[in-house]
């Protein structure tokens, strides 16, 4: 209520500023005309005449030349003295009064509200530019977290920024911070043994072992976690119990999980089954080779698009594809790396790397 209080006054006081020199108006008219000082120059002519001090032609001439002069004058007062008629000033001062702050009103209300409080960061933030070159971004959040280095929610959307730019050891650190500041999560942990998984080269070490326990302690249908412990087993020469461990995913999986395709063709691969067709048009019609030439044509047309996106790496639809083939093919090592390389390829396109990530995202990957 103050607040508006003070509104009013400050409207009050540009109102009366307005209309102080509307009723000053006429008074200073009448007081400073041009005619009253021709009016009086008439009555000094005649004073010097009666004295004396001029003749009588010198103060005819005179008295010819004020008379002309304040014709001449009165012809341009008389639209001054039109405008400042009563009428006109009292509607000036009507819209002073009433109808500059009903508009002030009119204007404001819609727009905001004193007692609204600011847009919090996170909001803020999504207004930036999408042009914006993701690493321009990237830096800004971190430079916040220098000086906020307990802000858990930072660290939890850096991280997996992070990992996209294939920043390995800087996004581990990050989920760590994540976990510390913000909470432990399944998700939190099997997104820690990822990064240090990747940053290993694609091996399945010891500490990102131990961070995929974990997340299954926590959630023991993780399947991220529960696929990297079966690729554990498979890395130390246990390919059965990678088995057992994807073939259980598979058996719990719900039917639209995205994942499943990649897993289907890893226990292909394990378990020498036949690879299934991939969904192109033209592999699908490569049914009928023997299973040889079909792998060979499948393997060759995979290099070729490999080689083409190596040239022309703006080609989203195209790593897709890669990476995809590479699910299918059972080669998890060189979809990971496929995926790397694509979003180093569009990391300074802030559309194209969207369009990717969803792409990843459905095929079961971490878009």
């Amino acid at each position: 209520m103050a607040l508006w209080f003070v509104f009013a006054i400050m409207t009050a006081i540009a109102a009366f500023a307005v209309l102080w020199p509307l009723g000053r108006g006429v008074r200073t008219l009448r007081e400073g005309t041009e005619a009253n000082v021709y009016k009086d120059q008439l009555a000094e002519v005649d004073r010097d005449a009666e004295a004396g001090l001029i003749g009588a032609p010198e103060a005819s001439a005179a008295r010819v030349e004020i008379g002309r002069r304040l014709l001449a004058s009165a012809e341009v007062e008389r639209p001054a003295l039109f405008t400042t008629s009563r009428g006109l000033r009292r509607g000036v001062a009507v819209f002073a009064l009433i109808g500059l702050p009903a508009l002030a009103l009119a204007v404001y209300l819609p727009l905001g509200s004193p007692m609204q409080g600011d847009d919090p960061l996170a909001q803020r933030t999504k207004t930036a530019a999408a042009s914006q070159p993701l690493e321009n971004l990237v830096a800004q959040v971190e430079a916040h977290l220098e000086k906020n280095p307990t802000d858990g929610r930072g660290w939890t959307v850096l991280a997996p920024v992070l990992f996209k730019l294939s920043r390995f050891e800087d996004a581990a650190r990050a989920y760590r911070n994540s976990i510390n500041y913000a909470g432990e999560t399944a998700d939190r942990r099997a997104d820690l043994g990822e990064v240090l998984s990747m940053a290993a080269g694609g091996v399945v070490t010891a500490e990102a072992k131990s961070e995929f326990e974990r997340a299954v302690k926590l959630n023991a249908d993780d399947p991220k976690a529960r696929y990297f412990l079966g690729l554990a087993a498979e890395q130390d020469g246990r390919p059965k119990d990678a088995a057992a461990i994807w073939r259980a995913m598979l058996e719990k999986a719900p039917a639209e999980a995205p994942w499943k395709p990649m897993l289907q063709a890893q226990l292909a691969r394990l378990e020498g089954t036949p690879l299934p067709a991939l969904p192109d048009d033209t592999i699908a019609s490569a049914q009928g080779m023997s299973e040889g030439d079909r792998n060979a044509m499948i393997r060759g047309m995979v290099d070729k698009l490999a080689a083409r996106l190596q040239q022309n790496g703006d080609d989203v639809e195209g790593w897709l594809r890669l990476v995809r083939a590479y699910m299918v093919l059972g080669d998890a090592d060189k979809a990971r790396s496929a995926q790397a390389q694509a979003r180093q390829a569009v990391a300074g396109n802030a559309e194209r790397l969207k369009q990717l990530n969803d792409g990843l995202k459905n095929l079961g990957l971490d878009g």
